[in-house]
Parts: structure tokens; C-alpha cells; sequence
């Protein structure tokens, strides 16, 4: 799918977490007329602010954002959820004859956004409640149990807590009698969706952990651990998927007595970093993105990807002059 007579449809922005994506994003709606799309499971979430790097204010002044705060802490929200509101904004913004610029760092949901995903049922309240009323009586784990027993490759893979997908794989196999795994294994991703131009933006390692430590500080000095008080006290269940996000979880903990405030910070930069790393290794291995070495240092680090980023975006016309 293509605008303006073979100008590709959209400009996808990936690469590891502070690498710069959000900032190149809006440079290149500043520049080529586009709206910002959020590639971001935990910005999905009201009130999840002080850690999740949801544009500021001045931000969504310089180019309009969708996919931001959709739900609540407390509720579910799908990978299927993400790929039809995502599919929802991008019909949009194309028909306003703008570019829809995807950017963010959940590859798995950007894979299915781009790529398709497995024709799942939709959710079935009821069926939800009872399995979650199971694992509030009984533990989460041992909703891993059940599922290991229905479909173990699929338990396998996912941990004894995570409560959402382990409903959510449950709830698949007995509305439909078969499971998750194999339903993925009939319809893997299949070939892109949408005509895109992918840029990836990289950076040297030491200086991108020196970039999460700073932006882990100031998501501490922004009052992350008054956000999970607020929401603790307002009766939210700190087993919810929401709280699962970098810098939540470990709040969390150091709320629980289990670390120090102090340990709590080294903890976050630790598993962003790690976090960081994995988001590399799996964008390395998407097919069609061009990637670019940011030097923060350079008076316009984005230069050359921004280049590359017009001459892509003009058409195969302009690419072949």
C-alpha cells in the first residue's frame, strides 16, 4: 500500500531504548508532514507516565501522537488490541494525505502491525474472570501449570507469572479447542502489510548505557516511586501487566521491602540495558531496515538517515533519477 501516487505509506523508526528514535521521529513529521504512531506496549497505559517516555507536552505540540494512553492499569490490552488501533490510526493519517511515522521499541507488536499475526478469537470476558479468579485463589503459577498440561510449547515460553498471556493462551485453547502454538506455527508472519521505509538507529555501547543511566535518573527524580504509591493506594493490583514495565517492577520490589531505594535504581539501569541489547539483536533480524550509527556529539547526529529517509520517501521516481 502506497500514497501520493507511490510514495511509500509509512516511515518506521527502530533501534534499541534512548537511542534517539523519538526525536528522529519528530524531525521527520516536522519535516516530511507526518504524525507520530507509538510502537510502545506500556504507553498503551493512563497513568503510567513517569517511566514509560511518553512525549511531553511540547512534543505532541510538534507533530500529533496516537496510540498513547488508551486504558487503564488494571485492563487487559492485547497484542490484537495494539494492531487494530495502530491499523485504525495509520488509515487515518493516510487519508489526511500525512505520513504516519511508527516509532518505538516492542518489536513483537510492530511485527504483527507490519507483517500479520495468527487469527485468534477475540477475548471472552467471562471465561477471563474465571481464570483469573482461579489464579487469585490459587497463584498465578498455576495458571503455567494448566497451560503447560493444554500446550506446553507455548508454556514454555512464557514465565510462571505473567498472568495476562497465560490467560489469554488459556482462553485461546478453550474457545477453540486447539492451541496458541500451533495456530502460530499455521500462520506465521507472513510478507509486509504496508509499503514502508524502515530505519534503524544504533549507537556506540558505552555511550548509549551512559544515555539509560541519565534517563533512568530522571525517571526516579520525576516521582516514579509517588506514580506506583498513587496507583497502589487507588486500589491497583500490582500484578497487573502494566506493572511489568522497566523501572515499575523494580519499584515494586523496593516498595515490597525486598531492595533499597538505591538498589532499585541499579536494578532499573541493569535491565534496560539488557533490555536495550535484546531490542538490537531482535531488530537485527527484521528484513528491509537501513541502519544508522548516531553520534550524539555531531552537531546534526540524524543527518545521513534523515537523507536516506527522503530519498526513500520520494518515490521510486525520485530514487531513480
Amino acid at each position: 500500500m502506497a500514497i501520493d501516487g507511490g510514495r511509500p505509506a509509512i516511515l518506521v523508526v527502530v533501534g534499541p531504548t534512548a537511542v534517539g528514535k523519538s526525536e528522529f521521529a519528530l524531525l521527520a513529521c516536522e519535516r516530511f508532514g507526518g504524525e507520530v504512531v507509538s510502537v510502545d506496549s506500556m504507553q498503551v497505559y493512563r497513568g503510567l507516565d513517569a517511566a514509560t517516555s511518553k512525549p511531553s507536552a511540547a512534543d505532541r505540540r510538534r507533530a500529533p501522537h496516537h496510540g498513547l494512553d488508551l486504558v487503564d492499569p488494571g485492563d487487559d490490552f492485547s497484542m490484537g488490541d495494539f494492531v487494530r488501533a495502530a491499523e485504525k490510526a495509520i488509515a487515518e493519517i493516510g487519508a489526511r494525505r500525512r505520513l504516519p511515522v511508527l516509532v518505538g521499541g516492542t518489536g513483537l507488536y510492530l511485527r504483527a502491525l507490519l507483517r500479520g499475526m495468527a487469527d485468534a478469537p477475540r477475548r471472552a470476558p467471562a471465561l477471563r474472570e474465571r481464570l483469573r479468579a482461579r489464579a487469585a485463589l490459587r497463584g498465578t503459577p498455576w495458571l503455567h501449570r494448566m497451560l503447560t498440561r493444554l500446550d506446553p510449547e507455548t508454556a514454555s515460553r512464557l514465565p510462571r507469572r505473567d498472568r495476562q498471556r497465560l490467560v489469554r493462551a488459556l482462553e485461546v485453547r478453550f474457545l477453540m479447542g486447539r492451541p496458541l502454538s500451533t495456530l502460530i506455527r499455521e500462520r506465521p508472519f507472513g510478507e509486509s502489510r504496508y509499503d514502508a521505509v524502515r530505519i534503524g538507529l544504533t549507537m556506540e555501547r558505552s555511550r548509549l548505557h551512559a544515555r539509560i543511566d541519565a534517563r533512568v535518573g530522571a525517571f526516579f527524580r520525576a516521582g516514579l516511586v509517588e506514580e506506583v504509591r498513587r496507583h497502589l493506594a487507588a486500589g491497583r493490583d500490582p500484578g497487573a501487566n502494566a506493572f511489568r514495565a522497566l523501572g515499575y517492577k523494580e519499584v515494586l520490589a523496593h516498595l515490597r521491602g525486598e531492595c533499597t531505594l538505591e538498589e532499585a535504581v541499579a536494578l532499573t539501569c541493569r535491565n534496560t540495558r539488557r533490555y536495550a541489547k535484546r531490542q538490537g539483536t531482535w531488530f537485527r533480524a527484521e528484513p528491509g531496515v537501513t541502519w544508522f550509527t548516531i553520534d550524539p556529539d555531531r552537531p546534526d547526529p540524524y543527518a545521513e538517515a534523515m537523507r536516506h529517509a527522503a530519498r526513500a520517501l520520494a518515490g521510486p521516481e525520485s530514487a531513480a533519477c
